[in-house]
């Protein structure tokens, strides 16, 4: 199986997800629902900013500007990248981005990106700090050396 060609560009982003375009989550003019890939963006961002930050009680708090690229159509394998962009004391932001994988040309394109910042939660819901020693690391280390070790 041949590799995918990405530019440099994406390199530095790391391989969330894949999903592939149901019948079901099609809308009027064929193409896939943009709800539908708003929760799968949302999704594998969330699982990111839980890795990073070694816990699953990160929530969502906003979601900037959405493009939509290119139409996803049924059967269309779409995989989902992410990279963290900035850490706050409870927040940290990730840029996401879906591309679709064409198996004939052996390329992925990007069909969709948009950056999420998620907050880490308590058990009561409320903000919490992110642990310091992760925080430390981002100072000490850019986000990228970080996330290496996914």
């Amino acid at each position: 199986m041949g590799q995918a060609k990405t530019s440099a560009k994406h390199l530095a982003m790391h391989y969330v997800a894949t999903k592939i375009c149901q019948a079901s989550e099609i809308g009027y003019n064929g193409n896939l629902f943009g709800g539908t890939m708003l929760s799968w963006l949302d999704e594998a961002g969330a699982a990111f900013a839980g890795y990073l930050c070694r816990t699953p009680n990160m929530v969502t708090l906003k979601m900037n500007e959405v493009l939509f690229k290119r139409p996803v159509k049924i059967g269309h394998h779409v995989r989902i990248y992410a990279k963290a962009v900035h850490m706050g004391t409870s927040s940290l932001s990730v840029r996401v981005e879906a591309r679709r994988f064409d198996f004939q040309k052996d390329l992925e394109e990007i069909v969709c990106s948009t950056e999420v910042v998620y907050v880490k939660i308590d058990a009561q819901g409320k903000a919490a700090p992110i642990d310091q020693h992760l925080r430390d690391g981002m100072e000490m280390r850019s986000i990228n050396e970080l996330s290496q070790r996914l």
